[in-house]
């Protein structure tokens, strides 16, 4: 099973999709790469946070929307599958449900910069499909 942690879900506000439904879209993006079982975290922070994480680990000091810190990529290894921590800014998201499919694909190795278009493909598939 897919253990999911939803962190800061009260900086999405009223109207917010359900900490179950986060989850579900996190096992579903998970399951199109062969992913079942293992652990993430989605972790909602506000721009100041996300612009110094941004700042830190991508060398640009400004806010952006979606980060991916993987740790194991989704590989299989004796013991849970640590998969890593998808951050989001919902003051730079414009599709909460898009950001998170991103994140998770990113902690499970897939790179839209280096790609052949397959990150992108599979992302608009899951979006048009059972994440609808």
């Amino acid at each position: 099973m897919l253990d999911v942690e939803v962190i800061g879900h009260e900086l999405l506000g009223s109207g917010a999709p359900s900490r179950a439904t986060i989850r579900s879209w996190c096992t579903a993006a998970a399951a199109a790469r062969s992913v079942c079982e293992g652990h993430l975290a989605i972790e909602i922070v506000n721009e100041a946070r996300i612009a110094q994480l941004n700042a830190t680990y991508r060398g640009t000091p400004a806010p952006t929307d979606v980060l991916a810190f993987p740790i194991d990529g989704g590989l299989a290894h004796a013991g849970p599958t640590e998969l890593g921590d998808v951050v989001l800014c919902p003051q730079r998201v414009n599709d909460l449900r898009e950001a998170v499919v991103h994140g998770v694909l990113h902690l499970l190795g897939m790179d839209h910069e280096r790609d052949r278009g397959e990150m992108l493909a599979l992302q608009a598939q899951l979006l048009a499909g059972e994440l609808a």
